[in-house]
């Protein structure tokens, strides 16, 4: 096959010849090659030597040991990925219970009834909590001051040691205010 370009990269020749793809068990011959316009090709395989269809179940194409051991790795990453999400998946499910989520058997207001709740509320909830502790609680301290009236430069002095003292007694004397406004 021969393929010639131009600094475009659009073929100006082509010619179609019988290719063969050795692959581990068997060989595949290819007679139609088109190129395509951005430059790529779609081969397209002759099917009647290959016994096959689309849809076929390659577990009963490949040999016993070798699914023994593609399932043996697949088993292992598997429980892999799931040890290194368990404190994520401890975490959501102690959320889940913080947010009053419990999923169990109910029997009010009957046997049987649906214990379903559905997680958007709660999920607003907690997006706003997030929010608004940021804006509570800013890395700077809470407490903002404003002179109000005529300004000076000793009111204004005052005013920035006000803000001081309030932010250093809530941000470090103030041990709970943390936690409650939490």
């Amino acid at each position: 096959m021969v393929v010639d370009r131009r600094i475009t990269g659009e073929p100006t020749q082509v010619e179609s010849e019988s290719v063969t793809v050795e692959t581990p068990d068997e060989s595949l011959t290819v007679e139609n090659i088109e190129m395509t316009d951005d430059g790529g090709a779609i081969v397209n395989p002759l099917m009647d030597e290959v016994d096959s269809e689309f849809d076929q179940n390659l577990a009963d194409l490949i040999e016993e040991e070798d699914l023994d051991s593609i399932s043996s790795d697949l088993i292992g990453d598997y429980k892999e990925d799931k040890s290194s999400r368990q404190e994520w998946h401890d975490s959501y499910a102690k959320g889940l219970k913080l947010l009053g989520f419990n999923y169990e058997d109910r029997s009010q207001p009957f046997q049987g009834a649906s214990g379903v709740t559905h997680p958007l509320l709660s999920e607003t909830v907690t997006q706003f909590q997030a929010q608004a502790y940021k804006e509570l609680l800013p890395a700077n301290g809470p407490v903002r001051t404003q002179v109000i009236g005529a300004t000076s430069t000793q009111k204004e002095e005052q005013a920035q040691r006000v803000q001081e003292f309030m932010n250093y007694q809530i941000m470090h004397v103030m041990e709970d205010y943390d936690t409650d406004l939490d």
